[in-house]
């Protein structure tokens, strides 16, 4: 089978894998940047990138300049390192609570983000001084903090699964988050920034420039080298946290630096594009499918094929409707939902 043979290559050839990945993201880019509301010739694409980036002299329009390099590849690679995050934090949270279900939402940190936003933008908290990025960033630490306060209480008060306590927090966290969301909103909103912030809500990439790419590259590839270093305590994990700690694991070390590792990435993520969802759901369900379960595979495997999938997801926002973007989260929402509802069907037959 060509997963086969990919795994093999992967597993035995590792650079030969870094090579080919590196092509079909390269690949992905060029064709995301060209792709759009106007249609931009490949060559075009290359010389500008290579004016903005190594200063070269070819003669392209300032307009077609100004497109390219601070409009839309910025937007590209801002969802390919969003779509390669959430993957890996899916990928994370599934192995860890050892939920088929969970995703980065779980932990309360869209609706958090979200809260975060509507404060800044629309009640005016901290005007002038914090931006709505800045703002859904601190909203997504509060309720990250808020969940993991309430699942501690609740560890400690009863005995448990402590997977099983986190999800459920996650639950509550996210219902009050969104509750204060729709509050203020209907509180304080006019129209025209109600809409703003639902299609902000929904996913948005218009927003990303290059000072969004200084920060979401580094933090996933810090969350990413973080998850590979920890990819046998995570092979353990799929087992249940006695039988990883039967071989020397800490447990609820591994648990915290995990989780909060992978939130930190997300909260990052989302405060940037807003919230989109199925890519940690679906994404890491399709890399196990392809690549089995050994996770120092895995967690590179998802990083890619997240990194792929919302990037032509943002080339559908931009072209299915002439002259009109969709928000990204609709376009994840109708691929990832049947995606998923395969996956549910199929996992039943087996």
């Amino acid at each position: 089978m060509p997963f086969q043979l990919l795994n093999g290559v992967m597993s035995r050839h590792p650079f030969l894998f870094v090579v080919f990945t590196a092509t079909i993201l390269l690949v992905a880019i060029t064709v995301g940047v060209s792709i759009g509301e106007t249609s931009i010739d490949f060559t075009t694409v290359i010389q500008a990138v290579a004016n903005g980036a190594f200063g070269a002299d070819y003669p392209i329009h300032p307009i077609d300049q100004g497109v390219i390099w601070n409009y839309r590849l910025t937007r590209t690679l801002v969802a390919a390192c969003c779509g390669a995050a959430l993957a890996v934090t899916g990928l994370v949270l599934q192995s860890l609570l050892r939920n088929a279900l969970a995703d980065p939402y779980l932990l309360g940190i869209s609706a958090g983000a979200s809260t975060g936003a509507v404060m800044v933008t629309i009640a005016g908290i901290g005007i002038g001084v914090l931006s709505m990025s800045f703002g859904a960033l601190i909203g997504a630490m509060l309720a990250f903090g808020f969940v993991m306060l309430l699942s501690a209480l609740a560890s400690k008060r009863r005995s448990g699964n402590i997977s099983t306590q986190i999800i459920l927090a996650g639950i509550a966290g996210s219902q009050l988050f969104n509750a204060l969301t729709a509050f203020v909103i209907a509180k304080s909103a006019n129209a025209e920034q109600a809409r703003g912030i639902m299609f902000w809500l929904l996913g948005n990439l218009s927003g990303a420039r290059w000072q969004e790419v200084t920060v979401a590259v580094p933090v996933l590839i810090a969350g990413l080298a973080l998850v590979i270093w920890h990819a046998r305590s995570l092979d353990a994990f799929l087992f249940g946290s006695d039988a990883a700690a039967s071989i020397g694991i800490s447990v609820r070390r591994v648990q915290v630096i995990l989780i909060f590792g992978t939130a930190m990435m997300t909260a990052v993520m989302v405060s940037m594009v807003g919230a989109i969802g199925f890519v940690g759901l679906v994404i890491p369900h399709a890399a196990r499918f392809m690549f089995g379960s050994s996770h120092l595979i895995l967690a590179p495997a998802c990083a890619v094929i997240g990194a792929l999938f919302l990037i032509f997801c943002d080339i559908g926002s931009r072209i299915v409707i002439p002259g009109q973007v969709l928000p990204i989260g609709v376009v994840t929402a109708l691929i990832g939902a049947p995606c998923f509802a395969l996956v549910l069907i199929k996992g039943q037959k087996k």
